[in-house]
């Protein structure tokens, strides 16, 4: 059974840190690319970063550029979102996900081929 399972989220004061942590498990993920989400109240889905499981290219989105890294850690099969300088506007459910193919990511409602339940992340001002 395949599983994506984060954890990490949490309150933080804005300019706070967290790092997310997303535990992958049930299959290779050798051909996939890694992604986290965020899904703030009342809106769609956003991308946030992604990386290529076996290569390590990484993508971010603007609105996180210069704050977030995504990274990974094969022995542990885990990918992370490191979280620097956060805003109030970061607030969301954050989840993993995993594809075989990155134009996925941009679609209105993105079809992964698995997903996490998602973490909470809460910002305050």
């Amino acid at each position: 059974q395949v599983q994506l399972v984060e954890s990490g989220g949490g309150l933080v004061q804005a300019g706070g840190s967290l790092r997310l942590s997303c535990a992958a498990s049930g299959r290779t993920f050798s051909s996939y690319w890694m992604v986290w989400f965020r899904q703030a109240p009342g809106k769609e889905h956003e991308f946030v970063a992604a990386i290529s499981w076996s290569g390590g290219s990484t993508y971010y989105a603007d609105s996180v550029k210069g704050r977030f890294t995504i990274s990974k850690d094969h022995a542990k099969n885990t990918v992370y979102l490191q979280m620097n300088s956060l805003k109030p506007e970061d607030t969301a459910v954050y989840s993993c996900a995993a594809t075989l193919s990155m134009d996925r990511v941009f679609e209105s409602n993105p079809t992964m081929d698995y997903w996490g339940k998602g973490t909470l992340v809460t910002v305050s001002s």
